[in-house]
């Protein structure tokens, strides 16, 4: 199948962007496709980017009954393009049913990459997908870390899979052209038409507000990602420096620098946590360095934090809370 070649030529500056590496080498590059006109599309492009370096995957996560034959629908446009096709079927915990369907979609998709020998995993993540992101997380009062929204390149969850999205910049109706253009045929998931779900009724509603730029969001959010990620080092960077721990407390030297404001010292906070096995959000990280900048002892999630002199400086300390007595 032939795709137009300003669209291929797009698409590779897109995905090499992402992964220079992949232009001269010989890895191989895994698909998640579902059968959704986004995935398709990327299916398509994928092959012709990197032809015989690509293989696909379809997670049946069993919810509908469709799903099986969607699957089958899938695997038969892979063979059409010779494109090796597994169908990894998984089983949803109840509870969030998006979130924990996705959490399954991710364990499966990271592990077939590891027994495939992939060297990563791309997504059909699209420009409308950002936008519907974004604009949810600003309703929730997100932070920088949330605001970025998807990432155009990560980790898959749980992993050290590279995860890459080179759709991002690609609208939801190119994409859905393409397929059309080969004569296939999508998927339509009718939980795309469900309204309890978030993410329905935030793309109903930005379909209606033609005053957006979809575009605009996605360069916003792609500005937040790359400030996450300069903090992010930053907080790297003063955990290496100026953290040390024995195995019982963590100090933290040097506290106040003109780089370490509540930001950077919360997020150092965070990782100092994570040494005794316990995650805090970053709101809880701040929270806590603001206490201690007011000389104020805390005790946050069984773990003690208090400012002592040491060496002549003013430190931060950390260890368990003693074992309280039962009488």
């Amino acid at each position: 199948m032939k795709i137009a070649p300003e669209l291929l030529d797009r698409f590779r500056a897109d995905l090499f962007a992402l992964w220079p590496d992949l232009l001269d080498g010989s890895e191989k590059l895994g698909i998640a496709i579902s059968g959704g006109g986004d995935s398709l599309a990327l299916l398509l492009l994928g092959h012709s980017a990197l032809p015989g370096r690509v293989e696909a995957a379809t997670v049946d996560h069993q919810l509908r009954a469709e799903s099986g034959a969607e699957a089958k629908l899938a695997a038969d446009y892979c063979a059409e393009l010779g494109v090796p096709h597994v169908t990894l079927r998984v089983e949803v915990e109840k509870g969030n049913l998006q979130s924990r369907a996705r959490a399954a979609r991710y364990r499966a998709l990271g592990a077939w990459c590891g027994e495939r020998d992939l060297a990563g995993l791309a997504t059909a993540h699209q420009l409308e997908d950002q936008a519907e992101t974004f604009l949810m997380r600003l309703n929730r009062g997100s932070g920088l870390g949330g605001l970025a929204s998807i990432r155009s390149r990560a980790k898959v969850p749980e992993t050290t899979v590279p995860l890459v999205r080179p759709l991002l910049g690609w609208r939801r109706e190119e994409l859905a052209q393409l397929v059309d253009s080969v004569g296939w045929k999508a998927v339509q998931d009718p939980s795309n038409q469900n309204t309890d779900f978030d993410r329905i009724k935030m793309r109903e509603n930005l379909a209606r507000c033609d005053w957006l730029d979809r575009d605009a969001l996605g360069r916003s959010a792609k500005h937040l990602a790359e400030a996450d990620m300069i903090i992010r080092q930053t907080i790297e960077r003063e955990f290496a420096d100026k953290v040390t721990f024995d195995g019982v407390e963590a100090v933290y030297r040097e506290v106040g620098s003109a780089e370490s404001q509540s930001l950077i010292m919360g997020g150092v906070i965070r990782a100092i946590f994570q040494l005794y096995g316990i995650r805090v959000n970053q709101r809880v990280g701040s929270g806590l360095a603001d206490n201690l900048i007011r000389g104020l002892k805390t005790n946050i999630a069984g773990i003690q934090a208090d400012v002592r002199e040491k060496d002549g400086e003013s430190v931060w300390v950390f260890r368990r809370e003693n074992a309280r007595r039962v009488s």
